[in-house]
């Protein structure tokens, strides 16, 4: 799974020629009043020559009154054929009182769907000015001076007793000697790293909130739907591109994605996140993903890198990401349970050692104790080198993901834990207690 440091962006404009159909239907009208007009009468040759009047033959009274009756039946079938088809309306007040429905809703219609587009382009202009740049700075050695290294995005989300408060990716900030803020303004500010954490790739910045203006509205991402309208905010190709806005949909919730954090190939954690086809670029990271009322429902954070995939980037749920959020700012780090173990999965132990572990047959996973920390919890319950750990609380343990899924979600500081281990093919029982993670072993 690749995370983000650098943005594309792709500009394509389309031009569409609209027709007035008023013109036409001008053209129209005045052709037909062209066709009927009867134009100008020839004129005579010759006015002053007498005109013969044309003797017509009298009708009798019978045949007049023959001819009178005809001309009303057909007349009469003539009218009952109009209103029949409804060539000449009826004058019914229903009917008229439902066309003028019709035409009074028209331009309502029209001025909400302007309304709502001219709503949301408020709202994701207002959140904007929340999504800053962030400048990752490296020094190469001691005597050189820290060199840009990388860009990303964040988001400005609290302001307090003149401080304002920057949440972004941990590897968009990790490394780094030094971190700068670049505002909607295009103003720097120096941020100071208050806290990282590499599990839910999330970082809490602090800088001087005197330039600060907005802060950016968090929603809740429990509440937003599958096919929900959703606005990735960031700032592709670095500076140069600072605040675009892409468009596309929630295409899934709750996605689980496996994360390598120390980059040994094997997943260290499962995170949960926000699929989307918002177009999230390598520089979005940290940036924004926003409903239409403008409310930040999740961080944007990776894509899978892929030429046959397009359209499938993720984001870390707010809910989820605003715990993290308050330790980061309060203690600079994550409260987890710790052990003091560092491992390898058994399945990445060759052949050969596997002999001198001595595994039963029927054993086929677990995690081979590499190294104890001293005067850790392992340390104090016993553990060795080479043990195989196979359970904890009675349940199975194959990765490492799987014995930190299970600490950081069923237990807590202070608990007593019991872990099953085999040492020389023995299975042995041992507990300890859990104390708070100092370091990023396990």
């Amino acid at each position: 799974m690749e995370r983000n440091d650098r943005y594309n962006d792709n500009h394509d404009e389309n031009k569409i020629d609209e027709v007035n159909l008023n013109d036409n239907e001008q053209m129209s009208r005045y052709e037909h009043t062209s066709e009927e007009d009867p134009g100008l009468t020839k004129p005579v040759k010759n006015r002053t020559q007498p005109v013969k009047k044309e003797s017509k033959p009298k009708r009798s009274g019978a045949g007049m009154l023959f001819s009178g009756l005809i001309g009303g039946i057909i007349a009469a079938v003539v009218v009952v054929l109009l209103f029949t088809n409804n060539i000449i309306p009826l004058n019914n007040n229903t009917t008229s009182d439902s066309s003028a429905a019709q035409d009074n809703s028209t331009p309502e219609i029209a001025q909400t769907i302007a309304t709502g587009n001219t709503d949301v382009a408020s709202n994701i202009e207002e959140v904007s000015e929340a999504v800053v740049g962030i400048i990752n700075r490296q020094q190469q050695n001691v005597w050189a001076p820290s060199q840009k290294v990388g860009s990303g995005s964040g988001i400005i989300y609290k302001k307090e007793d003149g401080k304002a408060y920057v949440v972004t990716n941990h590897h968009v900030v990790e490394g780094a000697s030094e971190v700068d803020v670049v505002l909607n303004n295009g103003d720097q500010i120096k941020a100071k790293v208050l806290g990282s954490d590499p599990l839910t790739d999330l970082a809490v910045l602090q800088i001087d909130g005197k330039k600060i203006k907005t802060v950016a509205k968090l929603g809740s991402s429990e509440d937003a739907k599958v096919g929900e309208t959703v606005i990735a905010i960031g700032n592709p190709l670095g500076m140069n591109f600072a605040n675009s806005v892409t468009k596309g949909i929630i295409s899934g919730k709750n996605r689980s994605v496996s994360i390598d954090t120390n980059k040994d190939k094997q997943a260290d954690w499962v995170t949960e996140v926000i699929q989307t086809d918002a177009a999230i670029n390598p520089g979005n990271s940290g940036g924004a993903l926003v409903n239409s009322k403008g409310e930040v429902i999740g961080i944007n954070s990776m894509k899978i890198a892929k030429e046959e995939v397009e359209g499938i980037g993720f984001a870390i749920p707010i809910d989820t990401a605003i715990p993290i959020m308050k330790q980061l700012e309060n203690e600079g780090d994550v409260a987890r349970p710790f052990i003091g173990v560092s491992t390898a999965s058994l399945q990445q132990v060759p052949a050969q050692y596997r002999q001198q572990i001595k595994l039963p047959k029927d054993v086929k996973g677990g995690m081979v104790v590499a190294q104890v920390q001293p005067g850790s919890p392992a340390d104090k319950a016993g553990l060795q080198q080479f043990d195989i750990i196979t359970k904890i609380n009675g349940e199975q343990i194959k990765s490492i993901l799987d014995l930190r899924k299970y600490l950081y979600t069923e237990t807590k500081i202070g608990d007593t834990v019991e872990m099953e281990v085999y040492r020389e093919g023995e299975a042995q029982t041992v507990k300890l207690t859990l104390v708070e993670r100092a370091e990023q072993q396990q």
